[in-house]
């Protein structure tokens, strides 16, 4: 009996221990050294993006509370637009940050869904912007399947040109509408 009792007490250590590893996936051109986080301004709180402290929980540790992203989220999680260059579907290194928080919040909330709408500027055939539009969803899917989230949290559809952000011909307005909406539901 003794014996029993050690054992589970050894295999419960294990697994406490095997709960603290800090192996995460990083984006390319983002760097994990010097302590940065990847929040605004290179903050780093120990609850991490997306998550915040409110008050204090009944042993003396802080209430956990997960920000849910959308328009009225703080920080990363309230931005829900990646932007693309001209006839490009690589996400540009500014939206390391912000992808690595969303791809955190869907690997931490399992019941959280994403509907990532690619767009384009109106500038080429219909047909050619709903492929450029799938291509720019499917590069947002892959890096937020890199950091955590998992399939069935997350699908595409391309609108191309038919949904712009903002009507108009000038280069602002191309540059708006050339864009991959992040829609949680």
């Amino acid at each position: 009996m003794a014996r029993q009792v050690q054992f589970l007490i050894l295999v419960v250590a294990a697994g406490l221990l095997a709960g603290c590893g800090g192996d995460s996936a990083t984006l390319p051109g983002s760097s994990s050294a010097g302590g940065s986080s990847g929040m605004p301004g290179g903050a780093s709180g120990g609850a991490g993006p997306g998550a915040s402290t409110r008050g204090i929980g009944g042993a003396g540790s802080p209430e956990m509370v997960r920000e849910v992203p959308g328009e009225n989220a703080e920080g990363l999680l309230g931005q829900l637009t990646i932007y693309f260059e001209f006839d490009q579907s690589d996400i540009s290194p500014e939206f390391n940050a912000l992808l690595a928080a969303h791809g955190e919040y869907l690997a931490s909330a399992g019941g959280a869904a994403v509907r990532l709408e690619g767009h384009a500027d109106e500038r080429g055939s219909r047909e050619y912007n709903i492929g450029l539009g799938e291509r720019r969803a499917q590069a947002v899917r892959r890096v937020l399947l890199l950091q955590g989230a998992a399939t069935e949290q997350l699908s595409t559809v391309s609108y191309g040109e038919e949904r712009p952000a903002v009507v108009g011909s000038g280069e602002e307005s191309y540059r708006l509408n050339r864009r991959v909406e992040l829609v949680y539901r």
